[in-house]
C-alpha cells in the first residue's frame, strides 16, 4: 500500500486532502535535511571568515586600485555618511538653516527674532523675539517666512512657526510689590 502523501513540489491539496486540513509537519529525515543545509552554510561562512583572518596576518588582503569597502573616506563624505544611517538629514539641515538665519529673514529682522529649536515630529519652528512689536511683525510674515524656509530645505520640513514674545524678568512676591500689578511695561501677551 503506497501513502499519499505530497512532494516537495506537490501544491498544497494536491494529494487528494481537503482544502481545509493541514498539511503533516515535516519528519524527522526532513528535518535532519534542514539541520544538515544549516549547518554546512555556517561551517561554509567560518571558512570564510577565517580564511580572510590567515590572509590578514600574511599580508594578503591589500586594497589594491579598485576601491572597496577598507579605503578611508573623505571627511565629508564620512559626515554625509553618518547623517544618511542615522536619520539626521533633516536636523542638519534645518540647523544650517539657523545658522543663516540673517541671510534667509533679512539683517533687521534677524537683529531682533531668533530661531530657538525646531521640533522634527510636529517640523514646527520656535522663533524668539526682542519685543511684542517684532513678535506680531514676524507673524504676518510666517507663510512668506514657512515657504522660503520649504524651498530650502524641501517641501513640508517647515509647517508651521512658532513666535514667542520676549521673556520678562521673573515675577517676584513680597511686601513691596503692589497687589494686582502685571510687572514691567513690555509683557507679552
Amino acid at each position: 500500500m503506497t501513502e499519499n502523501t505530497p512532494g516537495k513540489d506537490a501544491p498544497e491539496g494536491a494529494s487528494g486532502e481537503a482544502p481545509g486540513k493541514k498539511t503533516p509537519e515535516p519528519s524527522g529525515v526532513d528535518l535532519a535535511r534542514v539541520a544538515l543545509r544549516a549547518a554546512k552554510e555556517q561551517a561554509r561562512a567560518r571558512g570564510d571568515s577565517a580564511q580572510q583572518k590567515k590572509q590578514a596576518r600574511r599580508g594578503g588582503l591589500r586594497s589594491g586600485a579598485h576601491a572597496d569597502g577598507r579605503d578611508p573616506m573623505a571627511l565629508g563624505a564620512a559626515i554625509n555618511r553618518l547623517l544618511t544611517e542615522r536619520g539626521w538629514e533633516t536636523p542638519a539641515a534645518v540647523g544650517g538653516v539657523m545658522g543663516r538665519w540673517p541671510q534667509i529673514v533679512g539683517e533687521n529682522l534677524a537683529k531682533h527674532c531668533v530661531p530657538q529649536r525646531y521640533d522634527e515630529d510636529e517640523r514646527v519652528l520656535t522663533v524668539q523675539c526682542d519685543s511684542t512689536a517684532w513678535a506680531t511683525q514676524l507673524r504676518l510674515l510666517a507663510p512668506q517666512l514657512v515657504a522660503r524656509l520649504n524651498q530650502d530645505l524641501g517641501h513640508g520640513t517647515v509647517r508651521l512657526i512658532k513666535v514667542q514674545g520676549p521673556g520678562g524678568p521673573a515675577r517676584r512676591y513680597g511686601p513691596l510689590r503692589a497687589p494686582g500689578s502685571t510687572g514691567p511695561g513690555d509683557t507679552y501677551g
